[in-house]
């Protein structure tokens, strides 16, 4: 995962979340956002562009 842009693992992340994939993964992705400090309120609150 560390070859995916920030902006790309959110997108996944909100994806995943979109069409109800697996626990697993949308763990995994939810995992990999909290090790990068992302912060998800900047991207749900639509202050930046997730396309």
């Amino acid at each position: 995962m560390r070859l995916m842009s920030n902006e790309v693992l959110v997108h996944c992340y909100f994806k995943a979340m979109d069409l109800k994939l697996e626990a697993e993964f949308i763990n995994l992705l939810r995992d990999e956002i909290q090790n990068r400090k992302i912060n998800l309120d900047y991207y749900s609150n639509g202050e930046a562009q997730v396309s």
